[in-house]
């Protein structure tokens, strides 16, 4: 199956492709001779009620320094593409929102992965929130009183921006620390969303587990382990990746959210779980592809496209 599928990401100049997943993707898809184009979400409009893009052919090569080659920008109209690939990072704005109202009035004529409405109304830390009963305790809110009872409640917590991402602006704070009323203000200055309150789990010094989800179903496993004197895994901020096996709570978790999965269209899913826990389900650009590959795992690309084939086809 021949398909035109247009990716919406950063510029592809940008990507770190040892690791990326986007990058997989489209060597996955260049394998298979899809016509490949690339463009930028500010290069997204819509005009009497068409949505469009300025679009440039590309090639892509798994060559570090020399791993595209792109054609001359065109204006494109988005449905007459196959599909739409919506891989830009967050931050999840009201610039990435907009992102979703427009590429909703093509899908599913054009395929969006992942559904752009069903995107736009999962954040990725609110949308954990709809399986409690898997999750860490765990508070929303920008009132001090509740932050300060939770944190006398459950001693160790972790404070995150609720539309953060790669672990920027999270922090511990311990039952005896000072800082707490000032990382507060801080955080009353910089963001107008609420926060994010949880439960320190000190199963994190064993790893941040990205466990990858291809319509529902659990198809890789990739450990992050944090360094030394730091509270989060990610990888680009000094975590380590090994290999690991799936426990019988990993699988747990995976039955209970694969059916809700996919019916919204959530195609490709990164969950984090550490512990006993599941903490956050990443449905906007999830990552780990080529590290589960690089550990012997599945070649998740070529299974995502497999899904979206059959749901082309």
């Amino acid at each position: 199956m021949a398909l035109a599928v247009a990716f919406q990401m950063d510029h592809i100049s940008k990507l770190a492709i040892r690791g990326d997943s986007t990058f997989a993707l489209m060597l996955e898809a260049a394998r298979r001779g899809y016509g490949l184009h690339h463009y930028t979400p500010d290069r997204l409009a819509m005009r009497n009620g068409r949505v469009e893009a300025r679009v440039e052919a590309v090639t892509v090569r798994d060559e570090e320094g020399n791993h595209f080659t792109l054609g001359e920008a065109e204006t494109r109209d988005l449905s007459t593409f196959d599909v739409i690939q919506l891989r830009q990072d967050p931050p999840f704005d009201m610039g990435y929102i907009t992102t979703t109202h427009l590429l909703e009035r093509i899908h599913p004529k054009t395929l969006v992965v992942n559904d752009p409405g069903h995107v736009r109304n999962a954040p990725e830390k609110l949308f954990v929130t709809e399986f409690a009963d898997l999750t860490p305790p765990t508070l929303i809110t920008r009132d001090r009183r509740e932050i300060v009872a939770f944190r006398e409640e459950f001693g160790d917590i972790i404070v995150k921006p609720l539309y953060g991402n790669g672990g920027a602006g999270v922090f511990r704070i311990a039952g005896g620390d000072e800082n707490l009323a000032s990382l507060l203000e801080i955080f009353e200055d910089v963001y107008r969303e609420p926060f994010v309150v949880q439960q320190y789990l000190p199963a994190v010094r064993q790893g941040d587990k990205r466990i990858i989800l291809v319509e529902g179903e659990a198809v890789g496993v990739i450990n992050r382990i944090p360094a030394a004197g730091e509270a989060r895994s990610n990888m680009h901020v000094g975590g380590r990746a090994e290999p690991v096996d799936m426990t019988e709570r990993d699988r747990e978790i995976c039955a209970a959210i694969g059916p809700t999965l996919r019916e919204r269209g959530l195609i490709f899913v990164g969950i984090d779980v550490i512990g006993d826990y599941l903490t956050e389900i990443n449905v906007t650009s999830p990552t780990g592809i080529r590290e589960v590959k690089r550990f012997g795992g599945a070649d998740i690309a070529a299974l995502v496209w497999d899904a979206i084939e059959a749901r082309v086809g």
